[in-house]
């Protein structure tokens, strides 16, 4: 991945561990989840706000994450995010779970934006596309 657009910082807790010690594989989705949130939210785009003004949501479609290293209670890492397309409904993101220089995760996901009262695919809010960067547009 190139440059992130946006990286959050999070610290593991007891909770993000199984019974090994090291972070659940699931809760990683989480990590990216939250990272990807606050990138949005960076860009001022709330989510709450997109369902009741434009009644959109963004939904994930699929995730494909390969897990390369553990991460462990008390860590401090680092999610990152670029955006790498946009389509019609949809945008694809790129993301890295980093400690320090050492990837542990990268994942690609795929976020449909849907409506938020039937969850049918709708094109992305223009306004939305704009806060993206022109390239999006």
């Amino acid at each position: 991945m190139t440059e992130p657009d946006f990286t959050w910082a999070v610290r593991v807790y007891w909770e993000d561990t199984d019974a090994g010690g090291v972070v659940y594989y699931a809760n990683y989705l989480k990590f990216l989840e939250r990272a990807r949130t606050e990138w949005l939210r960076g860009l001022g785009i709330e989510q709450t706000e997109l369902a009741e003004r434009d009644g959109v949501l963004f939904v994930v479609r699929r995730v494909e994450a390969d897990y390369l290293r553990s991460a462990r209670f008390n860590d401090m890492l680092a999610v990152e995010c670029r955006l790498v397309a946009v389509g019609r409904a949809s945008m694809t993101i790129d993301q890295r779970v980093m400690r320090g220089d050492e990837a542990l995760l990268t994942a690609t996901v795929k976020a449909a934006c849907v409506k938020a009262d039937q969850f049918r695919p709708v094109k992305i809010p223009a306004h939305i596309l704009e806060r993206f960067g022109k390239q999006w547009n």
